[in-house]
């Protein structure tokens, strides 16, 4: 059989992650199966497979179906007709047309036409791969849910009405789903990206007859603490709203309703737009549905900058560049005009100059866009910013931390919160993240190091002192902390501490589900509403009782209770630009705090200023503006389609027999120590288990690992992870990561990362693996004990990574808790004569190791792995310099190898001892 018409075998089910690529893959082959039908025909034993093949293809597309609109349920039955009349030409171009409007998206832009007899342009083209002005003069497409249990007759009703209503002026196109019950509903909204609204309407029912475990599988992300098997039948409908909002906010959603309006005022509907009393008004319905993604869709920085670079104007201010007049009259930088276009430099202006909104004083489509973003990410305040979230961090904490104040601060954060609480003028207590010693990172910091650190400055009474608790959510590696459970110990130990979560990397985590219920913000609004319920109240009181005169010890044990009148107080910093689309140094700050109006807005404006140029960068503006518009509308299809792309490489690597040769994707047991994983789960892919649920070990452990970003130990072939990144990855196949260990390289996956990009990495890593192959099979004994040596330097030899030591003396204010005014070293330090040099050397060992006292004076980052191991202030320890003579990265930040390690001297610390 020729090679081009043999049609794909059918994975396993459980070969998919997710229902998604099952429903691209499945209808692929449906396609390769009835075009080889219709070639080769029907009889003989090719045949007879063929059909079989047909058979089982659409048995398992059959129940996927019925939750997307195109080519939908009634398309969906008209080809398998088509199959048991033995059709077989008519349902190949039918399948091939779906198939390919499927693939190219040409389904959104027009009308798919199925039958032969109609003529088909056959405009496939891949709508990502048409020009931006063509794509912007069509009408965004999308799907709703009507979640109605209705018969054949009643649902095309309800489909004929809607599209009755439709208007040539509408703004969007969509086309209506109907699906019969509650549980169909929430499989529905989390299987199908494109549902934008969903009409919940009285005939609905509770239970699913949908019974494929990919699909039902999407109900355990609704969560285990849901009891809706008693509700009374009038009650299904406002559940339904309230449980779509839950999982998924963004929705709008409708209710249609017999209920009386008394009832309902008393009901929690979620985010339910509009409640409409029993009646068939399709118009209203049809106009709100329009309405509500209009309000996701508006755009009001962007849309002002449009109408500004529209008009004429006279420039007599400062920026040249504004409407490219330096640019078009120049006869030398014309290629800069041709590279960026006309558009950037006619929406270029001077802050000062009016026309648009000020970044430091917004009032109009600034403040209306900052507004947009606090509702899309669920904040109650959003400021955006220019210049990346290293500013960001550095705003919060000086807005928040006064000179003196207590700060507790992971010590492998990001540099700019060391930075942050020197300027602030903080008292550092730095805690250690648990070591993964084997691959040369940290995790993260275990909730009991928090609260032990809390509990011991309570007992030398200085809890009042103590101000905020500073974590990187998720790390650089993917770590992930139990937010809630982390502010819920803190603060019943201090009802009014500050958090500061560093979600650098974690933006696109509000718009996943699973992902979701470890963000900042959604469980700051938990805990607002937690607090004040009567059955909270309960539970503190009872386990007060029961920690009466309870020591530490017993405290340490104990999960720990809130207080009813704790004060939630949560910021977040993201950069958006990392993780959904920005342009670069587009960051945004998320406040979720209930003292913010009366005690921190006024410092806070006084930060922002300090840090916030008069001259902010309107196109990053822009972008964030259109950045928050996206996620609304589509975030949740693109996480989701991420998710899968790191799933694809995980089990790509462990199922291929080549690559597990020299590489390893570490798994969640490998990063998290099994003390705080309490579900147990181990990988999120195992060759013979197959695929975990993430959402059990979401929900229950203390820690998770990001499954977007693959941690990939290539310590196997020889080469540490900067020169695998560097000689191997970028500059021989041009791929491009950011963060390296010793022994590991960081594969992270986007929202723009796509199959082909998964496939071409699979490819190059297969590729190096065959060519160590090939090298090995020739190499002589000694070049082969060569190899094993230096797999066997960077596998089993690998440096501990050292604790934080402690704060000198003279940069403490006692000896019985850890905090160290860090502000006081930094300047110190400033005076040249106040500092020395020692080269890293032998002598230098041995005078630590004799006991004499070495202090830094500046901050040493080792990149990679990018976090200080010293900082100004501390002492250095022998594990420390142990560990960085060990390191053979190129590149360490505050040391200079001519002068060598910068430490201060002994009469400068016993001036600060003063």
């Amino acid at each position: 059989m020729n090679q081009q018409t043999k049609p794909a075998s059918i994975s396993s089910v459980g070969d998919y992650y997710s229902a998604t690529q099952l429903r691209a893959d499945r209808w692929s082959s449906l396609r390769e199966t009835t075009e080889s039908l219709s070639l080769h025909g029907l009889e003989g034993r090719q045949g007879k497979k063929l059909v079989a093949t047909a058979e089982a293809l659409f048995a398992s597309l059959a129940p996927i179906e019925a939750y997307w609109a195109f080519p939908g349920r009634h398309s969906f039955d008209m080809l398998r007709r088509q199959f048991e009349a033995r059709n077989i030409h008519e349902l190949a171009v039918s399948v091939r047309r779906i198939a390919r409007a499927l693939t190219s998206g040409a389904y959104r832009r027009r009308s798919i036409p199925l039958s032969t007899e109609d003529t088909d342009t056959e405009d496939y083209e891949d709508e990502s791969n048409l020009p931006p002005e063509a794509r912007a003069m069509g009408r965004p497409y999308f799907e709703v849910l009507i979640v109605d249990n209705v018969n054949e007759h009643q649902e095309r009703f309800l489909r004929s009405n809607l599209h009755r209503v439709r208007r040539a002026e509408d703004p969007f196109l969509y086309e209506p789903v109907v699906v019969p019950s509650l549980e169909d509903a929430l499989m529905g909204i989390l299987f199908n990206h494109n549902v934008q609204a969903v009409v919940v309407r009285p005939g609905l029912a509770l239970k699913s007859k949908n019974d494929l475990p990919l699909l039902t599988q999407y109900l355990n992300r609704v969560g285990d603490d849901e009891d809706v098997e008693g509700l009374a039948p009038g009650d299904l409908g406002p559940e339904a709203c309230r449980l779509i909002a839950k999982v998924r906010p963004e929705l709008d959603a409708y209710l249609i309703t017999d209920r009386s309006a008394e009832d309902i005022a008393g009901m929690d509907l979620g985010r339910c737009r509009r409640v409409f009393y029993n009646q068939e008004d399709f118009l209203e319905l049809h106009l709100n549905i329009l309405r509500g993604v209009q309000r996701r869709y508006k755009t009001p920085f962007f849309s002002a900058l449009v109408e500004y670079s529209k008009q004429p104007t006279g420039v007599f201010h400062a920026m040249p560049i504004s409407r490219g007049k330096s640019i078009t009259r120049s006869h030398w930088i014309q290629d800069m005009g041709a590279f960026y276009g006309p558009n950037i430099f006619l929406a270029e202006t001077s802050a000062t100059s009016g026309g648009l909104d000020s970044l430091l004083e917004p009032k109009g489509p600034i403040k209306e866009a900052q507004d947009m973003a606090a509702r899309a990410f669920g904040s109650k305040q959003t400021f955006f910013a220019t210049n990346g979230t290293s500013t960001c961090n550095k705003i919060v904490v000086q807005a928040l931390v006064r000179p003196g104040d207590i700060v507790l601060v992971d010590r492998d954060c990001h540099k700019s919160h060391h930075y942050g609480m020197v300027l602030a003028g903080a008292n550092v207590v730095y805690m250690d993240s648990y070591p993964l010693n084997e691959y040369s990172m940290y995790g993260a910091v275990p909730v009991s190091e928090i609260k032990h650190t809390l509990l011991n400055l309570k007992a030398h009474g200085k809890l009042d002192r103590v101000r905020m608790v500073l974590l990187t959510n998720c790390t650089f590696d993917g770590i992930v902390y139990n937010v809630e459970r982390v502010m819920e110990e803190c603060l019943a130990i201090k009802k009014d501490l500050v958090f500061l979560w560093d979600e650098a990397w974690f933006a696109f985590a509000r718009f996943g589900p699973t992902y979701r219920q470890r963000t900042a913000m959604n469980v700051a609004n938990n805990l607002r509403v937690r607090l004040r319920t009567p059955e909270h109240a309960k539970a503190y009181e009872a386990q007060q009782a029961r920690l009466k005169d309870a020591d530490d010890e017993k405290l340490m044990k104990t999960r720990l209770i809130p207080p009813p009148d704790a004060r939630v107080r949560v910021y977040a910093t993201q950069s958006t630009h990392k993780t959904l689309t920005s342009l670069r140094q587009g960051s945004m700050i998320h406040v979720n705090d209930q003292d913010f109006k009366g005690e921190v807005e006024q410092s806070f404006h006084e930060a922002y200023m300090t840090h916030t140029s008069t001259s902010p960068n309107y196109q990053i503006i822009a972008s964030l503006d259109v950045g928050r518009r996206q996620v609304e509308l589509e975030g949740f299809e693109f996480v989701q389609r991420q998710v899968e792309s790191a799933m694809a490489i995980r089990r790509a690597v462990g199922t291929h027999p080549l690559l597990q040769k020299y590489f390893k994707v570490l798994t969640a047991g490998d990063m998290i120590p099994e003390q705080y994983r309490e579900s147990g789960v181990k990988s999120y892919y195992d060759a013979e288990q197959g695929w975990t649920d993430i959402w059990s070990s979401w929900s229950r452990d203390e820690f998770v690992l990001d499954a977007t970003r693959i941690t990939l130990a290539v310590g196997g072939t020889g080469w540490d992870g900067d020169t695998f990144k560097t000689k191997i990855l970028m500059d021989k196949y041009g791929i491009q990561i950011n963060k390296t260990s010793r022994n590991t390289v960081l594969f992270m996956t986007n929202i723009g990362t796509t199959r082909s990009s998964v496939a071409y990495l699979i490819e190059v890593l297969v590729e190096i693996a065959r060519d160590l192959d090939d090298l090995l099979d020739d190499a002589s004994k000694m070049e082969r004990r060569s190899f094993d040596n230096r797999v066997s330097a960077l596998v089993e030899h690998v440096p501990p990574l050292p604790d934080f030591s402690r704060f000198h003396d003279a940069f403490r204010s006692g000896s019985d808790t850890p905090e160290g005014d860090i502000r006081t070293a930094f300047f110190l330090s400033y005076d040249e004569d106040n500092c020395d040099y020692l080269p890293l050397d032998d002598l230098l060992m041995e005078r630590l190791q004799a006991g004499e006292e070495l202090v830094s004076a500046g901050f040493i980052i080792p990149y990679p792995p990018g976090f200080p191991i010293l900082v100004p202030g501390q002492v250095i320890s022998r594990e420390i310099m142990a560990f960085m003579r060990a390191l053979d990265v190129s590149e360490i930040h505050g040391f200079r190898p001519d002068l060598g390690l910068r430490v201060f001297t002994a009469a400068a610390l016993k001036k600060a001892a003063k």
